[in-house]
């Protein structure tokens, strides 16, 4: 290439991704005049995307980038022509074009090599094969928790990511959220002591709708792909409950349901503040009841326990069975509990700390998605990494783990595997219908 050539932001890219090797990514950062800045970037020097899932996360996640002047959305894709064809109006629209590409299948979407980055938010069920996917054709991705239905797919992202030097930002968006940054900086500098106990709990399924058994089979929506909807999970036969929200949340066959899929949220927080619920092994027990109404049969209610090798001890409960929403660091000096309707210290004094410049600083993301298109420029890890959100997710798979078997089991979080334990170790792991694979 001759040295005056104009050399473009998707070549620094590529080669960025080209000088990554092994885990870790090296820091290697494009310069601001190669990108430009918000506010300020070229049409030519966007990042250009596409999002996977046009329901209401995904709808979201594309308004959020659309008012992001660092990114251009130039493609949608969804199994269901209605909420593609509506995802795509409302790109046109916002950009006063026609521009905008719609797909069926995922992979022809990440077969355009224009494309930049996705956006995953499809059911839990298909984050892994997009992800991993996505990672081969050189895409970086924001991908909604939890990263995958099984522990062996969040590694499989994990590996895939750092393999193919790509940039995942996970939509543990409460990272981006002062009050969340705050409570864990307390705790992770020792502001409430040694930690202890950590607290967490998360919304149950207050939901009612019952089916017959066994549901009744329904015809296929016009413009439905279902069977490209059913992908990997067991094909059954179609009824409206299958698609519906939040009723899919409470299906196996594509969500591990509210202790992994809302649990998320807060298990990450704790892993945030204190590392160590990510880092040590731990016995871990469940209590729970699984919902049993003809269609879905995910865990209703859990209480879990997690008491790990150097004594600390955490418990995940849904909310208020017994423990408070939101996640609680407690210490021999005080704690500190934080939610998404605020943020509580005892003593009260600690809401008024300012982390010093030596101290633990966590970062200081005020936008998810501003953070994730930075990350994609700078080729540095987001806010939410893809190993922060594996390890949150497997917390609440774990747990379910222990519930669906009613015993006792150890963790070895090095191996990510239980210790000597064949039964639980299978259920790491979920098949898949043919064709599909990892």
């Amino acid at each position: 290439m001759s040295r005056n050539r104009k050399v473009t932001r998707r070549c620094l890219l590529k080669r960025t991704a080209a000088i990554t090797t092994g885990a870790i990514a090296l820091p290697y950062v494009l310069p601001s005049s190669a990108l430009g800045r918000a506010g300020s970037i070229a049409p030519g020097e966007r990042i250009t995307m596409g999002c996977i899932g046009a329901g209401s996360q995904g709808t979201g996640n594309t308004k959020a980038f659309l008012n992001n002047p660092a990114a251009r959305m130039v493609a949608v894709c969804d199994v269901a022509q209605s909420r593609r064809q509506k995802a795509k109006d409302l790109i046109d629209k916002h950009y006063g074009d026609k521009g905008c590409a719609a797909y069926n299948d995922f992979r022809d979407m990440l077969a355009r090599e224009d494309i930049d980055a996705v956006v995953i938010a499809t059911q839990d069920h298909w984050h892994a094969l997009i992800a991993v996917t996505a990672a081969r054709a050189g895409k970086d991705m924001y991908c909604e928790k939890p990263l995958g239905v099984a522990v062996i797919e969040g590694r499989a992202i994990c590996d895939a990511v750092r393999r193919y030097g790509r940039i995942l930002q996970t939509g543990t968006q409460q990272r981006s959220d002062r009050r969340f940054r705050f409570a864990c900086e307390l705790a992770i500098n020792g502001y409430v002591g040694k930690i202890h106990r950590v607290k967490v709990a998360a919304p149950g399924p207050m939901y009612k709708r019952t089916y017959s058994k066994p549901p009744a089979a329904e015809p296929i929506p016009a413009g439905f792909d279902y069977e490209m909807y059913v992908g990997p999970a067991p094909m059954k036969p179609y009824n409206g409950g299958r698609w519906a929200w939040p009723d899919w949340y409470l299906i196996w066959d594509y969500c591990a349901g509210f202790i992994v899929n809302w649990g998320v949220h807060h298990l990450d927080i704790a892993n945030w503040g204190c590392p160590a619920v990510g880092a040590e092994s731990a016995e871990i027990t469940c209590t729970g009841s699984y919902r049993n109404d003809g269609l879905t049969d995910n865990i209703n209610d859990w209480q879990a326990e997690f008491n790990y090798s150097s004594g600390l001890h955490m418990t995940h409960t849904n909310t208020d069975n017994p423990n408070k929403q939101g996640c609680r660091f407690e210490g021999d000096k005080g704690w500190v509990h934080v939610n998404r309707q605020g943020i509580w210290a005892e003593p009260a004094s600690l809401l008024k700390v300012k982390i010093e410049p030596n101290e633990t600083s966590l970062g200081a993301s005020t936008s998810h998605h501003a953070n994730f298109l930075d990350c994609v420029r700078s080729r540095r890890d987001p806010i939410a990494p893809v190993e922060a959100g594996h390890k949150a997710s497997y917390l609440g798979l774990l747990a379910e783990i222990a519930c669906r078997l009613r015993r006792k089991l150890k963790w070895d979080p090095a191996r990510e595997e239980f210790f000597d334990d064949r039964q639980a170790n299978q259920m790491l792991s979920r098949p898949m219908r043919s064709p599909w694979h990892l």
